[in-house]
Formats: structure tokens, sequence, C-alpha cells
């Protein structure tokens, strides 16, 4: 048979199986991810159906997936509310990489992987999934609650915080010496800093220039302009990633809005592809061996996320209840932990490191959706059960009703959300 008739045989049972498993995720309530991951796993050596003739576009596929994910997260916040968020909610933000990067870099360590390794496993179990975690709190209702926001803002910083950390690994992987790595961190440093300026001083002069009312004109500037950005800063040995996130970050108005209707469909298609990709470059017999390990780490930093979130809606003065639910809604682990781990596998560290981070993010991502419905309904029964009775006026025991507050109501603050309009 003809080799573009393979690929077109081989891509397009990708695709729709793709689509086949979404509409099934969607029926039974869950994120898609880990269906993905199964189906390259299928896909890939080791699998049912291995592929051939289509695994170098499936490939260049993925890459253009993680891109638009960054854009598209980019898209979200404007310059403003990222500066607003560093100065207020960088506490939060010192907690969450504290309790939950320091889990995987000990796991590393204790597996006997070298400090790269950690330092990428850190990464891995630090950032919490940005989509599920939105899709999420569409679904339950809660994007008026009182503490969505603070759930907002440690997404917001762990996405700043990647335009450090992304370049790091990038150097660490590539085993450039210490001066070559600082200085790409100071160039992606730079870089950053000078976007978020000119996306605050003059983000509405590129916004207008970017802005058209032919949806294909938008579509096509925008698009081209996040390819060649990414291509410069991976050019720079800065990530391709971030340089989509920081276009994103300089769109704002009309201009952000219309590029995110635009480009949704597209980021979904090639983020699933993605997907697959990483699931391609895991022998599924390779995790068995890791899942033990993954199963313990997803317990530890299922319950660190969870402490995170409690603290954190603590500081911002949000009722009890409110706090068991932001920390129950940050556990799930997704996209970026998986775009982190497939550096380090196309880098060729250490061979387990796929493996691992790929059962590790199937169990967060079933998990997640869990916390974030459970985790408050769970922690209230378990504090009326263990809590003593207090005497009432005649003396007699008297155990105490649930707690009501108005903030325990879903009550909104604005529209619960960072999206620009």
């Amino acid at each position: 048979m003809h080799s573009s008739a393979v690929f077109l045989i081989e891509f397009g049972a990708i695709i729709l199986s793709l689509g086949l498993l979404g509409r099934l995720a969607g029926r039974l309530k869950f994120s898609p991810i880990p269906l993905y991951l199964l189906a390259g796993l299928a896909f890939g050596e080791g699998g049912l159906l291995p592929l051939g003739a289509s695994e170098e576009f499936v490939a260049i596929g993925a890459e253009i997936g993680v891109i638009l994910l960054l854009l598209m997260l980019g898209l979200e916040y404007s310059a403003s509310d990222l500066v607003g968020n560093l100065k207020t909610q960088y506490p939060a933000g010192l907690v969450d990489a504290t309790l939950n990067a320091l889990p995987g870099a000990a796991m590393a360590l204790i597996l006997g992987w070298g400090p790269v390794a950690a330092v990428v496993l850190a990464g891995v179990t630090w950032i919490s999934s940005s989509g599920v975690i939105a899709k999420v709190l569409g679904d339950l209702g809660r994007l008026g609650n009182r503490e969505t926001p603070v759930v907002l803002s440690i997404l917001v910083l762990e996405d700043l915080a990647m335009a450090v950390y992304l370049p790091i690994i990038t150097a660490l992987l590539a085993g450039v010496g210490l001066a070559a790595g600082s200085v790409t961190l100071a160039i992606a440093l730079g870089v950053a800093g000078l976007v978020l300026f000119l996306a605050v001083r003059y983000g509405r002069i590129i916004s207008r220039f970017v802005s058209s009312d032919d949806p294909e004109k938008l579509l096509l500037v925008v698009l081209g302009l996040t390819l060649l950005v990414a291509g410069v800063a991976q050019q720079l040995q800065v990530s391709a990633a971030v340089g989509a996130f920081l276009v994103g970050i300089a769109l704002s108005g009309e201009a952000a809005e219309g590029a995110h209707n635009l480009l949704s469909p597209l980021r979904d298609l090639f983020a699933a592809v993605f997907f697959v990709f990483f699931g391609l470059h895991t022998d599924p017999s390779s995790i068995p061996p890791v899942l033990l390990p993954a199963l313990a780490l997803a317990v530890v930093t299922a319950g660190t996320k969870i402490a995170t979130g409690y603290w954190a809606a603590r500081r911002a003065g949000i009722s009890v209840k409110g706090r068991w639910r932001a920390g129950g809604t940050l556990v799930a682990r997704g996209e970026f932990s998986i775009v982190i781990a497939g550096l380090a596998v196309s880098a060729g560290i250490e061979p387990s490191l796929g493996p691992l981070a790929t059962a590790y993010v199937l169990i967060l991502v079933i998990v997640g959706p869990l916390t974030a419905r459970y985790t408050e309904p769970i922690a209230a029964l378990l504090t009326r059960r263990f809590r003593p009775a207090t005497a009432g006026a005649d003396g007699a025991a008297v155990m105490p009703g649930p707690r009501t507050s108005p903030e325990d109501a879903s009550a909104p603050v604005g529209d619960g959300t960072n999206r620009r309009s």
C-alpha cells in the first residue's frame, strides 16, 4: 500500500479513536486525558497496534499541542492580573512549591535516579492541571464561589513559575554547564520581564494590531505569531511553550477573546495528539514495575495539594467548607506534568521516569475530579463524627449541628474567573 495511504489510515484511526474516547469521557463526566494516554499506550511500541507511517507527523502535532496549550492559558489572564497575583498571592505560591515539589524530588533520589531526574520529577508533582481544574470548576458550578479566585491565583503562579522552571530543565537536560545554564535562565527571565512590561504598557496597541473583524485573518495572525515566537524562543534555548504563554499574556480585549474562541478547537485537537504521543513513547510493560511508587507519590501529593489549597483559602479569609473545596480542587495533575516528563523522555534521562509520570498522571487525573467533589463533604462528615459533644443548658450532651455561613454559599464574586472580556 502507498505510504501516503497508510499515513491517512493510521492518522484517521487515531483521530477517530480520540473523538470516541472524548465522547465516552464526556458521558462518564471525567477528563479524557487518561483515555488519551491509554490510547497512546495502545498505539505505541509494545502496544496492540504500533504505528509506523504517521509517527513523525504525530510528533510535530504534539509539539504544536504544547504550544497551543500554553498560548490558550496565557489568553486567560491579563498582564495586570498576573502582576496583581504575584504581589498578593506569592506566599501561597511558595507554600505550593515547597509542599508539592519536594515529594517528587525525594522519590527520585530514593529510587537512585540522580539530581537531574529529581528536579524533573519535582516539577511533575508540583504543577496542577489548569485544563482539568477549569473544566471541573465549570462542571461543578463553582466558577462564582468565593474560594475559586484563590484556586486560580495558585494556578497562575504555577504557570508563571514555569517561565523560570522550563529553561532550567532545558539546560539541565541538555547537560550544559553552569555558565551556559545561567545565560539561558537570564535570557528567559529577561524575555518574560520584557513581554510583561510591554503587555502592561502597550497591550492595547498590540491587541489592536493583531485584532481583525475577519475570523480567518485573526486566526492566521495569532497562530502565525505564536509559532514564530515559540520558534525564536526555542532557538534561544528558551522553552517554546514559554514563548507561546507570553504571546497569550500580551493579547487582551477583543483580540484575546476572539483568538480564544477560534483556537479552542485546534487546542483540543493537538493537545489530544500530544497525550497520545507521550503514550506512544511509553512501553506498557514498563508501567507495572513503577506502579507502586506512582501510587505512593499520588497519595502523598494529593494530601499536600489539599493542604496547600486549605492554607491559601484560610489566608484569604474563606470559610472552612471553602478551604476544603479549594484544596480538593487542586489535586488533579495533567498536561503540564506530562509536558515536563516529555522533555526528560526526549532527552533520554532515566528510562523509568516516563512510565512513572504516566502512571502518576493517570491516577491523579482520575482522582482529581473526585477530590474536588467529595473532599469537603468527607471532611465535614469526619469533623462531625470526631467532634466532642458539648453540654446544653440543661447539662445534657448536645452534638453540634452543621455550621452554616454566608461564605459557604456559592455566591459569585464578579464572574469568578480571570478571563478577559
